[in-house]
């Protein structure tokens, strides 16, 4: 069984489809297995997918080219699970702001401390 169900946002999900205004597509395990490279187009196209165990919500593939301007090796840290992808860009303001004052001596010092606590 596939279909519509809503996550984001405080949407709910109903027995039969979504309630609010941000569907995401959902499908069964054995759909899933039938049809996969279908699937994984859509995902690859930027949609989302729930994946159920009948019925049952139990994990989501989302789209990782979603981030624009990272590169091969972010993607495939991110698919390793060792570098999470920005949710939103940084606004304007972020840049007009002040930069901390530590002296590159204090800087040194603090990795370095860091590094050999590992």
């Amino acid at each position: 069984m596939t279909g519509r169900v809503g996550l984001a946002g405080g949407n709910q999900c109903g027995y039969y489809g979504y309630i609010g205004d941000d569907p995401v597509r959902s499908v069964n395990i054995a759909t899933l297995r039938n049809r996969l490279s279908r699937y994984l187009h859509e995902v690859r196209e930027g949609e989302d997918l729930l994946i159920r165990d009948r019925n049952l919500p139990i994990a989501k593939i989302v789209p990782l080219t979603s981030a624009d301007g990272l590169d091969a090796d972010d993607l495939a840290l991110a698919a390793a699970g060792q570098l999470r992808l920005p949710e939103a860009r940084l606004p304007s303001s972020f840049w007009a702001m002040p930069a901390p004052r530590v002296s590159v001596k204090r800087a040194v010092a603090a990795v370095t401390a860091i590094r050999e606590e590992e």
